[in-house]
């Protein structure tokens, strides 16, 4: 799975490019906002993204709201990493949009474990939304009668919500999707057409 690296300082990038590829994943990397957001907005970009906070261009919160403001159905699990640690600034990162939040310095561990645990989520999102569409599209097909429909015995005629009689095809067709092509049976073709 790639991940995006968005860190302005070499020796930081370094050792999480590093890091990353020990725990098997191929990165992206950029050294400021504005590029991890051109990134961010294509339609092959990274579904994990490490955002420092303080780096030239838009900042990484910045990123994270522009971010959520203009994603949907697949959206992009962000790690905030920064070396700012009080409790305002968690809670504005994950405010502003942030998946997760990680201060400097770092134990490899837990950032393994955490970009398991995004990669986890990334899985069931996608695996959710294929089911979604799936559903969405045998809907589209589907246009179910239910109950019981009320046919006269000898026209056959069905009487619909409005008490009005109507002929079976015309029915059928504004309650489902079927389509009609007209024939002739035999029992027909003798009773009407014997003398052809």
């Amino acid at each position: 799975m790639r991940v995006l690296i968005a860190e302005d300082d070499a020796d930081s990038f370094e050792l999480l490019a590093t890091l990353l590829n020990s725990f098997g994943y191929e990165v992206v990397g950029v050294d400021n906002g504005d590029d991890a957001w051109k990134i961010l907005r294509r339609s092959d970009r990274p579904m994990l993204a490490i955002l420092d906070w303080m780096m030239p261009g838009m900042n990484g919160v910045d990123v994270c709201r522009k971010l959520r403001a203009e994603q949907c159905g697949n959206p992009t699990y962000v790690i905030l990493l920064t070396s700012l640690n009080s409790e305002s600034n968690i809670v504005e990162g994950l405010d502003a949009g942030a998946d997760d939040y990680i201060t400097k310095p770092f134990d490899f561990y837990e950032l393994n474990a955490r970009l398991g645990v995004g990669r986890r989520v990334i899985e069931l999102q996608a695996s959710l939304n294929a089911r979604v569409k799936e559903l969405e599209a045998a809907l589209g097909h589907v246009k179910t009668l239910q109950g019981i429909l009320p046919i006269c015995m000898h026209c056959h005629k069905i009487r619909d919500d409005h008490e009005s009689w109507q002929q079976i095809e015309v029915y059928l067709a504004q309650h489902s999707d079927v389509q009609f092509s007209h024939g002739i049976c035999e029992n027909c073709m003798q009773e009407h057409h014997s003398d052809d």
